[in-house]
This record gives C-alpha cells, structure tokens and sequence, in this order.
C-alpha cells in the first residue's frame, strides 16, 4: 500500500529513473509506427467498404432480407467490424501518445 501510494503522490524532486527517461522516446516511436500502420489499415478498410444501399429499398420501403438479417458473417460485415476495432484502436493509442507526451514534457506528474 505504501509504494502506491508513493507513485500517486510522487515527490516532484525525486529523481525519475534513467531506464524511463531512455524509455520514452522509444515508446513514443513505437506508438508512432503502430499508429502509421492502422492509418493505413484503415484507409485500406474504408476503401473496401460498399454504400449501405443500393437504391431499391428506396422505392419499396422493404429492407428485411436474408442479406440484411446475416450481414454479420459476410465479408462486408467483417470488414465494418474490423473498421471499428481499427478505429478504436488508433483512438486510444492517440490518448496514450498524447498523455506519454505530456509526462515526457514534465506537464503531468
């Protein structure tokens, strides 16, 4: 319990170790590059994608079909699923760069 409690209330005189401060420019190259990479992915993913109508369910109203009921397990499903993830993914690992930036910048902590 004490040594959480020392990292909460870290002593902004204690000198921070020298593995960490040679560590956060590694890190930050690394999620820079994981970053780059699902950019990528991710602009392949969207590319991939068809519209979500093809214009005929306009001028019936009816869009209950077997198409619509599994569209989980066709290609088309899994790509919009591995849209997300990406998506999700490179938004928190944008939350991560930015608050390692600010620790590394001594902004935070």
């Amino acid at each position: 319990m004490e040594n959480i409690f020392s990292l909460i209330c870290a002593d902004e005189n204690k000198a921070t170790a020298s593995w960490i401060v040679n560590s956060f420019p590694i890190i930050k190259i690394v999620i820079m590059s994981i970053l780059a990479v699902l950019a990528i992915a991710l602009i392949v993913l969207i590319v991939m994608q068809k519209g979500n109508t093809n214009g005929s369910s306009a001028l019936t109203g009816k869009s209950d079909t077997f198409y619509n009921r599994n569209k989980k397990s066709t290609l088309q499903g899994k790509v919009k699923v591995l849209t997300i993830i990406c998506a999700s993914t490179m938004m928190a690992l944008c939350l991560v760069f930015m608050i390692l930036s600010q620790i590394y910048a001594g902004t935070i902590g």
